[in-house]
């Protein structure tokens, strides 16, 4: 069984760093002042990270399976049934993202980050509240 009041608490984080994003992030910006850049790319990585948490909590106690990348965790979420096809798509490109973000891998494309800013973070909104529903459903049934 989920551990729901650590699930709960990374959902929370999820939250945070996207109200953050939407009251405080200036995309204009990026390409001008560095501070506002990596305050973008560090509060992306944050929120991709935690969601990936969630994923791997619930993989790991729902026994979903052993998955072989971080895009592979919300593959599994697909396949028990957690989150819808597209949304596991669109978080495993996310994933893919935050690697590049932590470790380098390329040079950032701002382009994209002004893309998962103006276009994706609903994604993130979006498996925040199919998790949290789900946790719920699942804790009526047992009371």
């Amino acid at each position: 069984m989920t551990d729901r009041d650590l699930v709960l608490k990374r959902l929370s984080f999820i939250e945070t760093c996207l109200r953050e994003l939407r009251n405080d992030a200036r995309p204009e910006l990026i390409e001008t002042d560095l501070r506002e850049r990596r305050f973008i790319e560090h509060t992306l990585q944050l929120a991709i990270q935690a969601a990936l948490d969630v994923a791997s909590h619930i993989v790991s106690d729902e026994r979903l399976g052993e998955p072989a990348t971080n895009r592979a965790l919300f593959d599994l979420l697909v396949r028990g049934r957690w989150i819808e096809p597209g949304l596991g798509d669109r978080l495993g490109d996310m994933a893919g993202f935050r690697n590049i973000l932590i470790h380098g891998y390329t040079e950032v494309d701002l382009g994209i980050v002004r893309d998962i800013l103006t276009s994706h973070l609903q994604d993130l909104d979006a498996l925040v509240h199919t998790v949290r529903d789900r946790l719920t459903r699942n804790q009526n049934r047992q009371v």
